[in-house]
């Protein structure tokens, strides 16, 4: 009898030990997941309620420099790969910045870029100064001479697409957030700041980005959560229509 209670009692002793080794692997499991939600969510911007950015032109005319070899001495670049900065709005080309600092080294999408080294040194004045000076450049027709600026003919679908959308197929009209005229609105609060004009934007760089949205990249933001969203009700037909019209519109300066 004894040695039947000797044998039960030990395994009720193993048994509470598997238990409590599996919690206490299921509770480091849990710090480690939670550690990585927070380390996430470090690098995860809200932009519901940014502030108004404002920065010295004149600073950013000095620190510009370095960028006009790609996007062009007025924020005009010549190759349709880079965005045209002129006239862009300056909260939008701050937070654009910004997280570009912020990236990760191995981030599937930042880690690609050239942008992400070079934000690397900038500090918060000098992305605050050149925000403000793309911002308050004008925007310029391309140069005659630029290759491929625009590879569809205008598209009549593209237009109805962004004024109205399509809502059999879930798709938003893009003006609400970009504005009638794809000059943004002019809603001066929230994350209207930070949603970007787009017209006379290059459609090489348009296709670009809302392929990659589609792809879930980037996903750092509100606006990117949005974005991609979005661009999965696009089919490649449609993302390209739109691209191909607002490159056709003759650029300018956001509202």
């Amino acid at each position: 009898m004894s040695g039947a209670f000797d044998f039960f009692l030990q395994a009720a002793m193993r048994h509470e030990y598997r238990v409590r080794r599996a919690g206490v692997k299921l509770c480091a499991l849990g710090i480690f997941f939670c550690t990585g939600l927070a380390s996430a969510a470090s690098n995860y911007t809200d932009l519901r309620n940014v502030e108004p950015i404002h920065g010295d032109t004149a600073a950013g005319a000095t620190k510009a420099k370095v960028c006009f070899a790609c996007h062009g001495e007025n924020g005009t670049s010549v190759a349709p790969i880079f965005p045209r900065l002129a006239g862009q709005r300056v909260d939008y080309l701050y937070h654009r910045l910004l997280t570009f600092k912020r990236a990760g080294t191995k981030d599937p999408y930042y880690s690609k870029s050239p942008m992400t080294a070079m934000a690397v040194p900038l500090s918060e004045s000098d992305m605050r100064n050149l925000a403000a000076f793309f911002a308050s450049q004008e925007p310029q027709p391309a140069a005659p001479t630029t290759p491929a600026l625009n590879p569809q003919p205008t598209s009549e679908k593209g237009e109805r697409l962004f004024r109205t959308g399509d809502p059999a197929r879930g798709i938003p009209p893009c003006q609400g957030c970009h504005g009638v005229e794809a000059r943004g609105t002019a809603v001066d609060k929230g994350p209207y700041f930070v949603y970007p004009v787009l017209r006379g934007q290059y459609s090489p760089y348009l296709i670009s980005r809302l392929t990659n949205f589609r792809m879930g990249l980037p996903h750092d933001s509100t606006s990117d959560f949005i974005m991609s969203n979005v661009a999965r009700t696009l089919d490649d037909d449609s993302l390209r229509a739109i691209a191909a019209w607002l490159s056709s519109l003759p650029p300018g300066k956001s509202l």
